[in-house]
């Protein structure tokens, strides 16, 4: 049987071919080392991705999974951020005549916007290019870690002077502010996160204000309200004569 001769060209030719595709996963390999030891890992964002899948597929869940309660790296105030993060994102986006600010970081933020730009002028109906923008802040407010609350308060300003009395009867600033609970509501906005108001002041804009609070803080603060209620309501009733009367 004859054997079968190799000239030497192509026996270099196949050995160099080799060289060369292992020198290319040699050198992918390094380039994957080199980008797993320069990269961080950001827990804060990991934890609410997380929380925010096993509250979304909590009901496929076996009864025996519970779900566990959020902690940051830092705390909580950097939770509130990166909820502070996202609505500034949105307003950035969808309402760029709206001034945010950021009062305390992590915990509260608000934004003014121009009334007119919310709603149509002169009436209570909110612009139809405005329901992107309520939908994704009732999914933010929404997404809300266990252990904290995401609140939104909206204030439309009142021609009324602060000493003046909340106008009576059916205003248009009383409609505007029925109208945006109503429509959050709606959308699925959680009642004990929403709150509307007047406020002095001008009539033409509008504050909403975003909390980032425990649940323990909104159990202590509203123990609170309920204490100064009674306390008021107990001031306001006048003493029994008979009881100041000597015996």
């Amino acid at each position: 049987m004859e054997s079968v001769h190799i000239p030497p060209q192509e026996q270099a030719r196949g050995g160099s071919t080799i060289a060369v595709y292992l020198s290319l996963f040699l050198v992918v390999l390094a380039f994957f080392i080199l980008l797993v030891t320069i990269s961080s890992v950001e827990q804060v964002k990991s934890n609410a991705v997380m929380d925010s899948l096993t509250s979304t597929f909590a009901s496929v869940m076996p009864p025996s999974t519970d779900l566990t309660p959020f902690a940051a790296k830092e705390g909580d105030v950097i939770a509130g951020q990166v909820f502070q993060e996202e609505v500034t994102g949105i307003f950035a986006t969808l309402l760029r005549v709206a001034k945010v600010e950021v009062v305390q970081p992590g915990r509260l933020m608000r934004v003014l916007i121009p009334a007119d730009s919310l709603f149509h002028v002169g009436e209570a109906r909110i612009r139809e290019a405005r329901y992107e923008l309520l939908d994704r802040i009732v999914a933010a407010v929404s997404a809300r870690p266990p252990g904290l609350r995401f609140d939104v308060e909206f204030l439309i300003g009142t021609s009324a002077a602060p000493a003046e009395p909340v106008p009576e009867g059916q205003t248009l600033e009383i409609a505007r502010a029925g109208t945006f609970a109503r429509e959050m509501h709606g959308r699925g906005a959680p009642l004990d996160s929403l709150a509307v108001a007047l406020r002095p002041g001008d009539a033409e804009s509008v504050v909403i204000r975003f909390y980032v609070r425990t649940v323990e803080e909104t159990r202590l603060r509203f123990r609170l309200l309920e204490e100064q209620a009674q306390e008021g309501l107990a001031s306001d009733v006048p003493p029994d004569p008979a009881a100041a009367q000597p015996q």
